[in-house]
Formats: C-alpha cells, structure tokens, sequence
C-alpha cells in the first residue's frame, strides 16, 4: 500500500459554491483507494476563505483571531469533500495530526482542513506527511506546476520539472523579497519538505483526473521537488 498526502487547494475544490468540484475530487480519489493507495487529503479555504478573513479585518478582528475563521471555511469544505465521498471516507474531519492517524487504521480516505493560526494548509500537508511517513505530499493546486516567476505576471516564467528542496526554498525567499507574488506552496511547507526528505509533488488541481493519471497510469506534467528520484505510477 503507498500512503499519499494530497492537498487541495480551496480554489480548485470549491472555485464558487455555484461551480465547485466536488465530485470529481471525490471520484478521483476513490480511484485511487481501489488501486490500493491510502488517502489522507488536507483541504484549503479558498476564496470564501479569503472573504471571511477580509469581513474580519474590517471589523477590527487581529489576524490571529481572522485566522481561526479561515480554519473553520477549510473545515467546512473538508466536510463537504467527505459527504462527496461518502462510505469511502471517515465521517469526520480530523482537527489534529493525532485525529487523522487515529482515523487512518480503519482504511478509509481521512479528510482534514487548517489545524492552527499562521500556518497554511499546504503547511498542514507537509507535516501530516511527515507524521505519517507518507511516500509523497501531492499539492493538488491552480497551477500546473512550479515556475521560475509568477506566470500570470511574467510570460517568460520557466516551469521546473524537477527542483531540490533548497531551490524551492530559494526560489521562495527570492519572491517574497519581490513583493506581491504568489507561490505556488509556502515557506514552512517547504521547509517540513527539506527535512522530512519526502517528495513534493505539484499537479494542476483544476483537472482532478490528471492526479490519477500520474500515479495510477505514469502520465506527469507537473513539478517534482525533493532529492530523490521519484517515478511513476506508483
């Protein structure tokens, strides 16, 4: 069996509640169970994440407290992906790395959301992998893979179809100093991804097929990052 921590951005699982995807997540995901992979997937707030983060800081809230409501809209899209999955899934989210192991021995897909203030869910993935001495962590996301710049701002951004840990690190470091970029995963997800030594693999969540293309049939376009050789399918 080869355990897989995926985590799905927010905006790729639920873009708008009026077009979300949670279906064929859920679809992609028991596919992956019957090819006997265990499933941990770790869930994002996207936008209606954001929006609710937004209303707290217009009425005064700290960060830390607008946090805490971002972490209940990861928890409730978590909640939506399990009811998406049904009898494939533990019926509830798991709120801490401890939850999840504990549910992970009855076999079933664990879906969980944010865990504490300041940290990401791409942060919760990588730590979960680490606990849970996973072969990968998948960041299922709205890009294809990681690119030298911002694509959506610089068309001359190269995509890497491999990278070490200490490049993305760098790679990181340098945008934030640029101001304004988005990465694709954050600076303490891929910090966990240097010591744990576990691959990072980054596939373009818009399109939830194509995470069972790569580990199931070995078609991959996405970006691997870590100092291991890793091949596919698995």
């Amino acid at each position: 069996m080869t355990r897989v921590v995926i985590s799905v951005g927010g905006s790729v699982l639920v873009p708008t509640l009026d077009t979300h995807r949670l279906m064929e997540w859920a679809d992609a995901l028991k596919k992956l169970v019957k090819a006997d992979h265990q499933v941990f997937a770790v869930v994002g707030g996207g936008g209606e994440a954001r929006r609710y983060i937004n209303v707290c800081r217009d009425i005064g809230l700290d960060e830390a407290s607008a946090d805490e409501f971002g972490i209940l809209i990861t928890r409730i899209n978590a909640r939506l992906l399990i009811s998406a999955l049904g009898e494939y899934a533990y019926p509830r989210v798991a709120e801490s790395y401890m939850e999840a192991k504990e549910f992970a021995l009855t076999g079933k897909i664990v879906v969980m959301g944010g865990v504490t203030p300041g940290q990401t869910t791409d942060a919760v993935a990588a730590c979960l992998a680490e606990e849970t001495k996973s072969s990968m962590m998948i960041n299922m996301t709205a890009i294809d893979g990681i690119y030298s710049a911002d694509p959506k701002k610089d068309p001359c951004a190269a995509k890497y179809d491999t990278l070490s840990p200490q490049g993305l690190i760098d790679l990181i470091m340098k945008e934030k100093l640029c101001a304004g970029s988005n990465m694709v995963i954050d600076l303490v997800a891929a910090k966990i991804t240097e010591r744990s030594g576990i691959p990072l693999v980054v596939i373009d969540g818009r399109d939830p097929s194509l995470i069972c293309q790569a580990l199931l049939d070995g078609c991959f376009s996405g970006t691997i990052v870590g100092d291991k050789v890793v091949t596919f399918p698995l």
